[in-house]
């Protein structure tokens, strides 16, 4: 028997969703002279060591949280000054949008460029403050059910388990953690909300939901280029052929850079690499004009839940609820999630209280959550912009972005007609021998660099002498199918270098590097035989983030 702990919440996932629940509810218990027990794990060494975003955010579920932040010292330093949205039309040209003809959505007065890292942080510190037990470097890997079949809580991973299965001289076996009631807030595509989703069927009703991979690299540039709040979005080259996503640029305080790239999932070319999308789009003179000169300090890449209004899941079940960006609760329209997590927690929070304090059994599913979700801003938010990735989705970036003006600037998303795309993003991709090859330019060094190198520098490190936690449902499938059909599409579509395919004595051979995994979770989303599960490794494992 593994020993256990009992506490009302356990929430897991130290991220915005799952430290504004944690926060809202001490705040309600102290108003109302109430004693909580609550607790929230985190399988990053530290608060924030996994947390990838742009980020611009609006602060208005901060500014409910804790309407006084500023004078708290919330990390919320630099005010956007200035819009840019641009228009790629090949490798050296471009146009700026004039802002009229941008969608509202994707204004960004009144916003802040931060770092979401140090935003967690800040929270964390919150939450202990109001009596939060925060347990970070401590991963769940298993959902605990009740005989039922409602849940009880999580157990927390085995440490010191060999490659081998076998216990090793540093086993420490993982504790149960029990509670009234669960909280799910893993981010994108968590692994246990996942299991939720398919245990419950929460998402019967549902389309299916759609993801990208964004990429983010954070730079120190010299101070004569440095604009302090300038934000700059963009679309086009060099995503070709069907493929959609978009860029982002951010300029933060001290000299500092952020750049990325967001490709949506549902690509159907095998032979494309987003990473090295990502490395070739930093020369366009669009970008470069920001960077060149400057240093990259760091890396990172995550998985987004993008699907919208239209693929939210059923986020209550027995003896829990599913809240942020595990339900996708992200406003793909905005480019934004935060604000929306932290709302789904704090929704989550009341709910929570209120069942607490009448005393209801443990095992009640709170369906109170789906009516109180319903009447949020957060619910009319989705709702307005349910059409904006199904309009890109089926009319590309040009038609679906001017449908998106529309429906956006004219109607304020309530035209009356909702799009659909119930596709996963996963059975779009072509046989190989049915798409164009694609040929990346070497990095140089200076705005591009190759996956090792830039692995390096996302500070990533896990224990090597324990169980692979990228499980394949059938070894054999990657060679046997994939190579193929697809050439593997894992070699190109994982932004680390996880996934190889050697030669030995004449014989193809798929290699699983796990040491190298930034915790993306694309493996799992994009696989086009659904092969790859990931779970999580020891706690504390993966990415350290600084300043993401």
């Amino acid at each position: 028997m593994r020993e256990s702990m009992e506490f009302d919440v356990v929430i897991v996932g130290a991220g915005p969703a799952g430290l504004a629940t944690a926060c809202r509810l001490m705040q309600l218990a102290q108003d109302n002279d109430q004693e909580l027990s609550v607790c929230v794990v985190e399988k990053g060494s530290e608060v924030g060591a996994h947390i990838l975003s742009g980020a611009v955010i609006e602060s208005r579920a901060l500014d409910e949280l804790f309407p006084d932040w500023k004078a708290m010292g919330a990390p919320l330093h630099t005010a956007v000054t200035k819009d840019e949205v641009y228009l790629l039309t090949s490798a050296t040209a471009g146009k700026c949008l004039p802002n009229a003809l941008v969608p509202k959505t994707m204004h960004n007065q009144g916003n802040y460029i931060v770092s979401l890292g140090n935003l967690c942080r800040w929270l964390a510190e919150q939450a202990e403050g109001l009596g939060v037990e925060v347990f970070p470097g401590f991963a769940a890997a298993e959902i605990l059910y009740h005989e039922d079949g409602s849940v009880k809580g999580i157990a927390t991973g085995d440490m010191g388990i060999g490659v081998d299965g076998e216990q090793t001289a540093n086993y420490m076996e993982g504790m149960e953690l029990h509670a009234k009631y669960t909280v799910f807030a893993e981010g994108c595509r968590g692994h246990l909300g996942k299991q939720l989703i398919a245990e419950f069927g929460l998402d019967t009703e549902a389309d299916a939901q759609h993801y990208a991979i964004g990429f983010k690299e954070l730079w120190q540039v010299p101070e004569e280029k440095h604009q302090p709040g300038l934000v700059v979005h963009g679309t086009g080259w060099p995503l070709q052929g069907g493929t959609s996503g978009g860029f982002f640029l951010y300029h933060l305080d001290n000299n500092e850079v952020v750049v990325g790239l967001i490709v949506d999932l549902n690509y159907s070319n095998p032979w494309l690499s987003p990473f090295d999308e990502f490395q070739r789009l930093k020369h366009h003179p669009v970008l470069a004009q920001h960077l060149e000169g400057g240093s990259r300090i760091s890396y990172g890449a995550r998985a987004i839940t993008k699907g919208g209004f239209n693929t939210l899941p059923k986020m209550s079940f027995p003896g829990g609820l599913l809240v942020g960006c595990n339900a996708g609760t992200l406003n793909f329209s905005k480019i934004k999630g935060t604000h929306t997590a932290m709302k789904s927690g704090m929704v989550a929070a009341e709910t929570l209280f209120d069942a607490l304090s009448n005393s209801e059994g443990a095992r009640a599913e709170l369906t109170e959550y789906a009516n109180r979700f319903a009447d949020s801003w957060v619910y009319d938010e989705l709702f307005r912009a349910r059409n904006f990735g199904p309009a890109l989705h089926k009319f590309g970036p040009i038609l679906g972005g001017a449908f998106n003006f529309i429906d956006q600037n004219l109607f304020a998303g309530k035209l009356p007609i909702t799009l659909h795309d119930r596709s996963a993003d996963h059975t779009h991709l072509v046989p190989a021998d049915q798409a164009m090859q694609i040929k990346y330019p070497k990095p140089d060094g200076k705005l591009s660099f190759d996956k090792l190198s830039s692995v390096f520098i996302s500070n990533t490190n896990h224990e090597e002498n324990q169980p692979c936690h990228l499980r394949l449902k059938d070894p054999e499938l990657p060679i046997r199918d994939n190579l193929p059909t697809y050439a593997e599409p894992a070699q190109r579509y994982c932004p680390a270098g996880v996934y190889e395919v050697v030669e030995e004595g004449g014989q193809a051979r798929f290699q699983i590097n796990a040491q190298n995994c930034i915790h993306c979770k694309t493996c799992d989303i994009k696989d086009p035989a659904q092969n790859i599960t990931w779970v999580v490794p020891e706690g504390g494992g993966g990415p350290n983030y600084p300043n993401m």
